[in-house]
């Protein structure tokens, strides 16, 4: 455990400490689900870190504690968190939510999310999505689409535009924090066997209402073609 708090890694450092064998997070019983979103939300990024820290009017301490003090501190002191750490956040995960197979079973992202931000932190929805005249809030984004031929090896910003395009959803404000799930499920079936991460999004046709420039001839647009 490291019960002193680090700061995420950047630059020089997150090479040097998070990359070479025995590094990031020990996967075991089907915790790969879990260990990719941890690793991604809290190795190289302070933009949850209120998820650590603050005491949100439904928070389960305990669970905090353990996200903190045996994930998360472990990861960026030394790049490693053994399996155990994690199976015990998973069992505070079962004890608190309404499922049994979060010690064993494969799961998605978005459920582990769901259950720790919303029934255990409290935490208030990080995006505001709106289709037709629908408004709904959530924690992540996970893209769905169908097999594009033309997309072999996508980046994030195609697939995060073309999923927004074929749901017909739009984002009603910036969001805080743009979690998304890839599109690959499970054991059996992968969409893409690569996809390149984007360093930069670019939501600006993602929003609502958002000015734009016409592409025709320069102005602010008054018309959106699909």
């Amino acid at each position: 455990q490291a019960p002193e708090s680090f700061p995420p890694l950047q630059n020089e450092a997150a090479v040097r400490v998070l990359r070479g064998r025995m590094k990031g997070i020990q996967g075991h019983c089907n915790s790969c689900y879990m260990d990719a979103a941890l690793f991604s939300l809290f190795s190289c990024t302070s933009v949850l870190d209120s998820m650590l820290f603050k005491p949100f009017p439904l928070c389960d301490r305990n669970v905090q504690s353990i996200l903190r003090d045996e994930i998360v501190n472990p990861l960026r002191k030394t790049g490693f968190v053994r399996a155990g750490s994690v199976m015990h956040l998973r069992e505070q995960l079962t004890e608190k939510g309404q499922c049994s197979s979060f010690t064993n079973a494969e799961k998605d992202p978005e459920e582990f999310l769901n259950l720790i931000m919303h029934q255990i932190l409290g935490i208030e929805p990080l995006l505001r999505l709106q289709s037709g005249d629908r408004e709904q809030d959530c924690y992540c984004y996970q893209i769905f689409m169908d097999k594009q031929e033309d997309l072999v090896v996508p980046n994030v910003q195609q697939l995060v535009e073309r999923s927004f395009l074929s749901s017909e959803l739009k984002l009603v404000e910036i969001p805080s924090c743009f979690i998304i799930q890839m599109p690959r499920f499970g054991k059996e079936y992968k969409m893409f066997s690569k996809i390149i991460p984007s360093l930069e999004l670019d939501i600006t046709d993602l929003l609502l209402d958002s000015p734009r420039e016409c592409c025709v001839c320069g102005d602010i647009a008054t018309l959106e073609c699909s």
